[in-house]
């Protein structure tokens, strides 16, 4: 089913600037909402329930699970995370543009029940980077930073299955190119010929 709102999914290794790039689109783009993903993790520093996450117990997630309240959900670093299937298809529905913050295997999901969803994956200039970048955090264990960076290795491997890449080397052109992606989404022909069918019924591009 095609809806009058797009999708945006986007994906990164741990350290790759994907929550930063996204807040800093939100206050760029006021047409944009973002979704809150549940996970079943505890709140990090001045996380907040309903903002960054919906924050629920491993056993009520994996209930909401069995329920098929999820359009994706999967198991990153030893937590689970999932997107509401009835949060996504109201605001979209409606003509929302939806973006959501979640892991490469959630993405690949929601592309298989959602074709038209536009998946953008954000890479890292380096390793190396990647790796100064965890460690100027300040808040992770050298044993979780080599875990992340051997997990990075196969994110970024995924890469090749999303629709646009981004490189996070300075963060204003990354920022800049993510703005682009989603325009150009909204320039589309069909796209236009759905939400400005005004003009194109008046220029007789809609019998």
């Amino acid at each position: 089913m095609e809806y009058p709102g797009n999708l945006f999914v986007v994906a990164a290794p741990s350290g790759a600037g994907k929550s930063s790039l996204v807040k800093a689109l939100l206050e760029l783009d006021a047409k944009l909402t973002v979704s809150v993903s549940h996970t079943s993790r505890a709140p990090r520093g001045q996380e907040q329930h309903g903002r960054e996450y919906l924050f629920v117990g491993p056993e009520e997630f994996r209930a909401m699970v069995a329920r098929g309240e999820f359009f994706e959900w999967a198991e990153v670093h030893g937590n689970l995370y999932g997107t509401s299937r009835n949060a996504i298809e109201q605001r979209i529905s409606h003509g929302e543009d939806v973006v959501l913050e979640i892991d490469y295997q959630g993405a690949l999901q929601i592309k298989k029940l959602f074709p038209h969803a536009v998946l953008i994956f954000i890479l890292p200039p380096s390793w190396d980077e990647l790796r100064q970048r965890l460690i100027r955090r300040g808040d992770t264990e050298p044993e979780v930073i080599a875990k992340r960076m051997e997990n990075a290795r196969n994110e970024v491997a995924q890469a090749r299955h999303f629709d646009f890449v981004v490189i996070n080397a300075v963060f204003e052109t990354a920022l800049f190119d993510l703005k682009a992606i989603v325009q150009a989404q909204r320039l589309k022909y069909l796209t236009q010929q759905r939400n400005r069918s005004a003009v194109f019924r008046a220029l007789d591009l809609i019998e």
